[in-house]
């Protein structure tokens, strides 16, 4: 059986890994991930703007912790989520899916990317 796997060759990975700057994004898949001392969203974008960069994806976390739910908040509002359901505390991974809005991203010096290291705050 083949298994297409998005940024397998390495020009895709380089570009992933020096991502700089503002970009509209979409998102593209969720999912909650439970730690005993760090629950987080699991996230994918795809880019939207710049066009030169929207056939580039990135993933991200955001957690849930007691000190990062301001961040978390943050997103939700900044990127259109059903208020309803954020006025309930509720977090729906389907209502999620397809939200628009701008991320600033900076080089990691690890691995991945953070999406707390990616949301303009020092």
């Amino acid at each position: 059986m083949r298994r297409h796997i998005p940024a397998l060759h390495a020009g895709q990975q380089d570009l992933v890994s020096n991502l700089d700057g503002l970009f509209l994004v979409r998102v593209e898949r969720v999912s909650y991930r439970w730690h005993p001392q760090k629950p987080f969203l699991a996230l994918r974008f795809s880019i939207l703007e710049p066009t030169s960069f929207e056939a580039l994806s990135f993933s991200g976390r955001l957690y849930c912790t007691e000190r990062a739910l301001w961040k978390l908040n943050w997103f939700l509002r900044d990127f259109g989520y059903d208020t309803e359901l954020l006025s309930r505390d509720q977090v729906d991974e389907k209502a999620l899916l397809n939200l628009r809005g701008v991320i600033r991203t900076s080089p990691s010096p690890i691995q991945h990317m953070s999406i707390g290291e990616s949301f303009g705050q020092p």
